[in-house]
């Protein structure tokens, strides 16, 4: 077993328990060009598995040792060590498959499941056996319009936007013992008087009548409070107060947001009969969500938005992340350019992403991954991957927000077709309903249908043109009202209006281009020299500031994602410009003389 000495070492950072074993690494691997696979029972046999792939990367990518785009299933094996006990369970989760996968442990099918972008788990205790066991997982992964795909392209070549798909597992693989009766999950959500938290907690096992859940909060090694709750068949609710007068500090000290990112440790032990039966650790932030008629409301006051698109893709891995240390990385760039928080754009965030961003301080926008048709069948899985997603990063004090629908994909008549509308209206309230604590815009970028604010694409690079549209509420409203800026109405006729109550972000603007590749999508303007490209940033934010008519604004992009070379960064990750011009630029600073930019 792997002791985990941070938080950020584990795959699970909010949910930490003592040990576990990381199943990353070399797995045997095969592709299923006939897709006999099933038929021939490959779950019982090794002499298919002739390649060797490195997992968590996807085969289409370099760095998995395969680098090939396979339109068949694909099946992974390993074995690993488990010395079962009778009162433990043996899990492993799946960090993500992309995405529909089933599981086998020594011959025993133990489940199926579909969706890329969330984990999900298999107990293998039954099937497992002292010493080593086998582990088999089929994936498949098609080309169709209906599965959400988020930026991956359905061609075989990357096309416009869209670039090289991520397939099979994408995301770590790990195992880890549990107890028989256990914590299964902790939501922690602060109240609005940002001194107490309420929680809700669920259990796992065959539970005795009068067990406990034991919570207790510590901030820099001081206690803050104790919280005890007994379970009502598998669940505890309560409350507790964190900060009050006999703690000694004063109360906003402990509120978070990405300038002073406070995180409150937690500890949480489901107890019986004074025997402590599991224990887990996480931690909460202190801090609120909320919106007047013109601005995002970070703990009740207003909070200018300075996001840059993230779209989380690596050269060598894809959308798989690198290695923790990449991840650090990329917090510690969008924070050197001056950005207090990313949209993470048409893919989940892998949760260490998010833990980084919880305690380096930025905050997140989240969208769920396209589809590209509209149908029943793609409607649910949309609604499957929202849910997941939700559930899965409620208690990141970072996510500020979701994002259902991104520029009308896979909502192809949006204004005509009534049920499209539904849909988006339907999923906007499920994902109030399930986090109230959180904006949800239902469609950014044009046609809004419903949300907490409005979004708008606008990629002219014409700062006059942006000071026109946005430079006073008054021109911003009236920019929702009557102009199309990405060619398509910004607010459906009789949805729920714009003017009369809802901020306004400029959730996707810039896509300005300076690299010197021939090939190259020329994205929505000239391309410019690292110099031209300062300048032009610089112009540009300067007329949707805080003393616009806008809630904020989020860049495209951050990097170079394949074609699109639009980044601020390139793939690798190295600046086009000197980051602390970008920074000044972002923050309204005197931006640095031409040469020094140079330089």
């Amino acid at each position: 077993m792997q002791s985990t000495a941070s938080p950020l070492d584990h795959p699970r950072p909010q949910f930490v328990r003592d040990n576990f074993t990381s199943l990353d690494g070399p797995w045997q691997f095969a592709h299923d060009t006939q897709q006999l696979g099933l038929r021939d029972r490959w779950f019982e046999r090794s002499e298919p598995f002739s390649r060797i792939i490195e997992v968590p990367f996807p085969p289409e990518s370099s760095a998995s040792g395969i680098g090939e785009d396979i339109d068949s299933p694909i099946w992974y094996r390993r074995t690993f060590i488990v010395e079962p006990r009778a009162d433990e369970r043996v899990l492993v989760h799946f960090e993500g498959i992309d995405y529909q996968s089933s599981v086998w442990v020594n011959g025993t099918h133990l489940g199926d499941h579909e969706g890329s972008q969330a984990r999900f788990s298999v107990d293998v205790t039954d099937a497992a056996r002292e010493g080593e066991n086998v582990l088999v997982v089929r994936a498949v992964d098609a080309r169709s319009l209906e599965q959400p795909r988020g930026k991956q392209d359905w061609q075989a070549e990357p096309h416009a936007i869209w670039y090289w798909r991520t397939s099979g597992i994408w995301r770590s693989v790990w195992l880890e013992r549990v107890p028989a009766v256990r914590l299964e999950s902790i939501v922690l959500r602060p109240d609005d008087d940002l001194s107490s938290v309420r929680f809700e907690a669920r259990v796992a096992g065959a539970l005795e009548s009068g067990t406990c859940l034991e919570l207790e909060f510590h901030h820099e090694g001081r206690l803050l409070a104790r919280s005890s709750q007994e379970f009502i068949s598998d669940v505890a609710r309560g409350g507790t107060v964190l900060v009050h007068p006999g703690i000694g500090v004063e109360p906003e000290s402990l509120w978070w947001t990405p300038e002073s990112p406070v995180l409150i440790d937690v500890r949480a032990r489901l107890v019986h009969d004074e025997l402590v039966l599991d224990t887990v650790d996480s931690y909460l932030g202190l801090r609120t969500v909320s919106y007047d008629s013109t601005c995002v409301l970070l703990n009740g006051r207003p909070y200018f938005l300075r996001l840059v698109l993230e779209q989380g893709y690596w050269p060598d891995t894809h959308l798989a992340s690198p290695s923790a240390a990449a991840l650090r990385r990329e917090v510690e760039l969008v924070k050197e350019l001056g950005f207090n928080g990313i949209r993470m754009h048409q893919t989940s965030a892998d949760p260490r992403f998010l833990a980084l961003c919880d305690r380096l301080g930025l905050v997140v926008l989240a969208d769920s991954a396209a589809a590209y048709e509209f149908s029943d069948l793609s409607l649910s899985r949309t609604v499957a991957d929202m849910t997941a997603l939700v559930r899965r990063d409620i208690n990141h004090p970072s996510v500020i927000g979701w994002v259902p629908f991104n520029e009308s994909w896979g909502l192809p008549a949006l204004t005509t077709d009534a049920a499209q509308r539904d849909a988006v209206r339907a999923l906007t309230t499920l994902v109030r309903a399930l986090d109230p604590s959180r904006l949800v815009v239902g469609n950014d970028g044009w046609e809004f249908v419903s949300g907490d604010f409005v979004g708008v694409h606008d990629y002219t690079q014409d700062p006059g043109v942006l000071r026109e549209r946005y430079g006073s509420h008054e021109a911003a409203m009236a920019t929702v009202a009557g102009v199309r800026p990405g060619g398509r109405a910004v607010v459906v006729p009789g949805s729920e209006s714009a003017a009369g109550g809802l901020p306004i972000l400029l959730s996707e603007f810039g896509g300005l281009s300076a690299h010197n590749a021939s090939d190259a999508w020329s994205a929505y303007g000239d391309v410019l020299t690292p110099e031209g490209l300062a300048r032009l940033v610089a112009d540009m934010v300067a007329e949707i500031g805080e003393k616009s008519g806008l809630a904020g604004y989020c860049y495209t992009q951050l990097t170079d994602t394949v074609q699109e070379m639009n980044g601020l960064l390139t793939e690798r990750r190295e600046p086009k410009c000197p980051p602390a011009v970008i920074r000044a630029a972002l923050l309204g600073e005197a931006l640095l003389q031409e040469n020094e930019v140079a330089r």
